[in-house]
């Protein structure tokens, strides 16, 4: 595969999980969400007077990554609790600062925290709900700044991210790619803002170490990681109205642009073969490092 595929309108269940799900492929689908309220009524002035004060989860640090490597640690972001409106004024640039700001709490905050907003879109996706046989686990709500970065990672979980307004810039890594692809052991910690405004890293010596990828596929070194040279990402980008699959296993570092909101499903991957096959794959990654 030399580029992720478009699909001008969602398939029929079972073709869906015969041609991608099954093979494990990722697509870009059209009119999948074009009936939602969602993609006319989600403006930031919308959201301020639906959404309002009420106080919602946000994910905050100094340089824009959440759940990534910092400093020779698994740096997570301080998970802040603050008035909506608050919020977006500092995605609107009405108040300055000089942090990054996102919406990003991944258990179902669609739900959980905005559900002033549910009605405007849909609870599943009818269709995939039909090709798995079940419910989506979680469905969030994504919302901040172009500098918010999602570093590469891979999710137990089969994906369907609709973008409602912006765009997302998806970099891929199939599974396939996993012995290119390096992971180390950190030190779990979390960014805490010190009484000064700027942030210190707070290490949580009571978690065990985490394994996570230290590369930044955008700009890698290939001097401390030349295997990486042989892997293959595809790139996309995901516009106002489509949907991308992500299938369960793939790598992904995700990109958005300014004030982009998204709403995701997230399925619980079936530990099948797939599963097998990619952990083998990974146990003998880590037993040629050995060698």
């Amino acid at each position: 595969m030399d580029a992720v595929p478009y699909l001008r309108q969602p398939p029929a269940p079972l073709e869906f999980y015969r041609e991608w799900v099954s093979p494990n492929k990722p697509c870009v689908i059209q009119n999948a969400i074009s009936h939602w309220p969602a993609l006319k009524k989600w403006t930031l002035v919308y959201l301020r007077e639906a959404v309002g004060p009420k106080v919602v989860s946000v994910a905050v640090t100094p340089n824009g990554y959440a759940d990534a490597v910092f400093q020779d640690r698994f740096v997570m972001p301080e998970e802040r609790q603050m008035p909506f409106v608050d919020f977006l004024d500092f995605v609107e640039k009405k108040v300055s600062s000089p942090h990054v700001f996102y919406v990003q709490k991944q258990c179902s905050n669609l739900t959980e925290e905005f559900p002033e907003l549910v009605c405007d879109v849909q609870a599943d996706i009818p269709w995939m709900s039909e090709a798995l046989g079940k419910k989506p686990d979680a469905v969030n709500f994504w919302l901040g700044e172009s500098a918010a970065v999602t570093s590469l990672h891979k999710d137990h979980y089969e994906n369907l991210y609709c973008v409602i307004s912006g765009e997302k810039h998806f970099l891929l890594h199939p599974p396939s790619d996993r012995p290119f692809i390096p992971y180390e052991l950190y030190q779990p910690a979390t960014y805490k803002v010190s009484e000064d405004g700027s942030f210190e890293i707070v290490d949580d010596m009571s978690a065990e170490k985490v394994p996570w990828i230290p590369l930044d596929p955008l700009n890698p070194n290939l001097e401390r990681y030349p295997q990486y040279a042989q892997a293959k990402p595809l790139q996309c980008t995901v516009k106002a109205g489509e949907m991308l699959y992500l299938p369960s296993l793939w790598f992904h570092h995700v990109q958005q642009s300014h004030g982009c909101i998204a709403v995701n499903y997230w399925y619980d991957m079936e530990y099948d073969l797939k599963y097998s096959y990619y952990q083998l794959l990974d146990r003998l990654t880590e037993a040629v490092k050995v060698l």
